[in-house]
């Protein structure tokens, strides 16, 4: 039997509430995955569903039914609550009355992909990319691209804030992420494997277009004002660039991503 809760004081809305703040993800080992199309991401993964909060209008909703069916077929506690209740846990401007509080699942190096090291190793690294919308949209586009994982290294934005796993657009779900990982362990995993390692860099790069990025590899983007760290910089095997046509002054990392790693896909499709 499904529950109803009516007031923002319960137990259970305070602690789905509590997630849009990381030290509370991190405490719990929870995230909120919001809205239809994302709960149905997450359902058909295998990642672990805790509770499932929804409203009365929602529920009318073809679609809807059909995820909370399969919610209960999956054990997930399903919970119906008001409008005003859904609103204090919704972080978007017009909630869809659907919400999933769902177990995190953290990677490290040593859980990506076998054979690590093997041609079609693509690996995806951002470098201190903090713009949660940029980090989601990046691994969505990594996922795009036929990347086999993605690496966060320290100082990147959570990939499981709201903002984040919105902008991922279910590719949260797909493929292995490595986060909050330091770069001598980078270092020394791409070393091991002998992946080669490319930077975009502004500074004596390449048209990406002419790098050879065909072969195991690891790319890196960087932070939105600073770009890759010096430390990458030097460890790499190849600079990188896009080159600017008209006035911008430079590309959205997000777009940045898009370009390489299509060029990359199409390197190996040949």
């Amino acid at each position: 039997m499904t529950d109803l809760i009516a007031s923002p004081q319960n137990q259970l809305i305070k602690t789905v509430a509590s997630l849009k703040q990381k030290k509370h993800r991190d405490e719990l080992g929870l995230f909120a995955v919001e809205g239809v199309r994302l709960a149905e991401e997450l359902v058909a993964s295998d990642w672990q569903t805790e509770v499932c909060l929804f409203t009365e209008t929602a529920a009318k909703q073809e679609r809807a039914q059909g995820l909370l069916a399969r919610l209960i077929e999956k054990q997930c506690r399903t919970v119906q609550v008001t409008d005003a209740v859904f609103n204090k846990i919704s972080e978007t401007e017009k909630p869809q009355g659907i919400m999933i509080a769902a177990r995190q699942r953290r990677w490290g190096l040593s859980d990506l992909p076998s054979p690590v090291g093997s041609a079609s190793t693509l690996l995806v690294v951002l470098d201190g990319v903090q713009d949660p919308g940029n980090v989601g949209t990046v691994i969505r586009t990594a996922d795009a691209a036929g990347a086999t994982g993605v690496i966060l290294l320290k100082n990147c934005a959570d990939p499981f804030s709201g903002k984040t796993v919105r902008s991922t657009m279910g590719s949260l779900f797909h493929l292995p992420i490595a986060s909050d990982v330091a770069r001598d362990d980078f270092l020394t995993f791409i070393n091991q494997y002998r992946i080669k390692l490319a930077v975009t860099s502004l500074e004596a790069a390449m048209p990406y277009h002419k790098a050879d990025l065909a072969g195991a590899l690891a790319v890196v983007f960087g932070n939105e004002g600073q770009g890759v760290g010096p430390e990458l910089v030097s460890a790499s095997d190849s600079r990188i660039i896009i080159p600017l046509y008209g006035k911008a002054e430079s590309l959205n990392v997000a777009v940045s991503a898009g370009v390489v790693l299509y060029e990359a896909a199409l390197q190996r499709a040949l």
